[in-house]
């Protein structure tokens, strides 16, 4: 079997883990992409921590949850933004102005779209979470 969208598999695991009401996800095949996105999710506070363990069939990462996730899920398709283009997507994603984060691949790596408007950049849009 083989997976369209990594990303959006992992980040319908961890928003189905977080309906269950769960503390822990596994989240398999790990990848690079994943792995920027869950820095992220961990630096803005929406997940407690996270492991990489080599099963030698692709990795997975096992995320500790901590409860601050409502909802997370993929953008598909992958819309390209450009900088002035970020909050007409925050209103289509987000339920309220300053509450969740848009995640966007940016040439500059995976930013937040707060930061990618510090850093005056667009991207290609990834995810949401709230």
């Amino acid at each position: 079997m083989s997976l369209n969208n990594p990303l959006a598999n992992a980040l319908s695991t961890l928003n189905n883990i977080r309906n269950r009401g769960a503390n822990e996800a596994v989240v398999k095949p790990a990848s690079k992409v994943i792995k920027s996105v869950l820095d992220l999710l961990k630096t803005e506070k929406y997940i407690d921590s996270y492991e990489y363990i080599d099963n030698q069939k692709g990795g997975l990462f096992l995320v500790k949850l901590k409860g601050a996730i409502n909802k997370i899920g993929a953008i598909r398709p992958n819309y390209p933004i450009a900088i002035t283009e970020i909050e007409k997507f925050e209103k289509r994603y987000l339920p309220g102005k300053d509450f969740g984060r848009l995640i966007i691949s940016t040439n500059k790596g995976i930013l937040t779209h707060v930061e990618a408007k510090k850093q005056n950049t667009g991207g290609i849009l990834l995810a949401y979470v709230y």
